[in-house]
């Protein structure tokens, strides 16, 4: 009957159904009935080990009793009300997310998800500046709503460029570096003077703001190299610029840091955003205010606004989770299978295979980027990684596979023998390339 169940389901999907990112006609969804902490299953009783935290959100991991419990008391509340009142669960969700922000954020404005936050955060920037042109990097992605996909810099910002006021420009990537680049300071280095001389040539009096994920995420997972943050930090100083820092991925936990901002020192004008504030279990997002922008709408009013903006139910969920995750060292727990586990796990792969080309990551937050050719940095080609994600699959493993890169994206609850089962998965399908 389980069996059966899986079968209903995929039928149901596949008639009824329209996937993003994707082509129809050939989709085999993967069919989930339940799940708990890192782990998921089917209706035949068939386990998974989710090393993609789904879309690399769910941080706290699945079924997470406090959150689900938060979220079941609040509907039994008040399901639902108005962003113009006053309610306790936003409230306290705000107070606990500016509670992990730099000094001087004091105001979160509260969206559906992380492409609107980012929507609301270039909308402030503009309002803010009186100008319009954004600067974001080729190697990006920020949503899928109408400036923030157009400030994405990968393929899919090409299909929907219907917004105005945008400008790329190429952020630091030693591994393949656009510079000539042969160390992370002279990558640091050559990456700000490009930027500089982009900001110069559009015109920095028509610039509003600089949009950068703090760590690319589906980009690659690309540590920015030494001083690069805060050379771009330097650069909106000296030229008037909002600097927004897209933590949508990377923030809450997933860097073995509450934000990833804080391992760089660097205080931005606006943070976004959404994913692992509460893991998804309730669509939430929204941005982190700092003072001086907040207080220019004291007087003149915010042209923005969304009909479940703090919704009461993702409000309880933030609540909840961020509770949790200080009580129970969650992020601490990031951290130190990241340093610990994953880091030293994934060099021994890389030392055995030839086809890793380099091992990049902090906290739970990894990449393996694999190649044909190790001598000239040859991407794996599509069909290649096709069949090693199919054999993950197979393995019990759900992994997130981006281009020629497998990035390692475990929940921060993971466990040191969930990494270790994980290892041998990636080891055994490699062995076989």
């Amino acid at each position: 009957m389980s069996t059966d169940l899986d079968q209903q389901t995929r039928g149901l999907d596949r008639a009824h159904v329209f996937h993003s990112w994707s082509a129809q006609a050939a989709l085999d969804p993967l069919v989930i009935a339940g799940g708990k902490g890192c782990h998921l299953w089917d209706h035949s009783g068939r386990q998974y080990l989710d090393f993609s935290s789904q879309l690399v959100n769910t941080n706290i991991g699945h079924l997470h009793p406090r959150v689900v419990e938060a979220i079941q008391e609040q509907a039994a509340l008040l399901p639902t009300i108005a962003p113009s009142t006053a309610n306790v669960a936003r409230g306290e969700a705000a107070k606990r997310i500016v509670a992990r922000a730099p000094e001087g954020f004091n105001k979160v404005f509260f969206t559906n998800g992380g492409a609107d936050a980012n929507e609301n955060a270039i909308r402030m920037a503009r309002l803010t500046t009186g100008r319009e042109k954004v600067l974001s990097t080729y190697r990006s992605y920020h949503g899928n709503t109408g400036a923030a996909i157009v400030s994405t810099g990968d393929w899919r910002r090409q299909p929907n460029e219907f917004a105005r006021g945008h400008v790329h420009f190429f952020g630091p990537y030693l591994y393949r570096s656009e510079f000539w680049a042969t160390t992370p300071e002279e990558e640091s280095a050559r990456a700000l003077r490009h930027l500089r001389r982009v900001i110069e040539s559009e015109g920095p009096a028509t610039i509003a703001a600089i949009l950068l994920e703090t760590i690319p995420g589906t980009a690659g997972i690309l540590l920015p190299p030494p001083g690069y943050l805060a050379g771009v930090r330097a650069l909106a100083d000296e030229f008037g610029l909002v600097l927004i820092l897209d933590e949508v991925m990377a923030g809450f936990g997933r860097t073995g840091e509450w934000l990833a901002l804080d391992a760089y020192g660097v205080v931005p004008d606006l943070i976004t955003f959404a994913k692992g504030v509460n893991s998804g279990y309730v669509p939430v997002g929204g941005v982190i205010i700092n003072d001086a922008i907040a207080a220019q709408f004291d007087e003149r009013v915010f042209p923005g606004g969304l009909t479940y903006s703090g919704h009461p139910l993702a409000a309880a969920s933030i609540v909840a989770t961020l509770d949790a995750m200080e009580d129970e060292g969650i992020v601490a727990n990031a951290a130190r299978i990241g340093r610990d586990v994953l880091d030293p796990g994934l060099r021994a792969l890389a030392d055995k295979h030839d086809v890793v080309g380099e091992v990049r990551g902090t906290g739970v937050f990894w990449a393996l980027e694999l190649v044909a050719d190790a001598s000239d940095r040859t991407p794996l080609d599509g069909p290649t990684m096709g069949r090693i994600k199919a054999a993950l699959l197979e393995r019990g493993l759900i992994p997130f596979v981006q281009d020629n890169r497998i990035h390692v994206v475990p929940p921060c609850v993971v466990t040191d023998g969930e990494v270790a089962e994980a290892l041998a998965i990636y080891d055994d399908v490699l062995s076989t390339l």
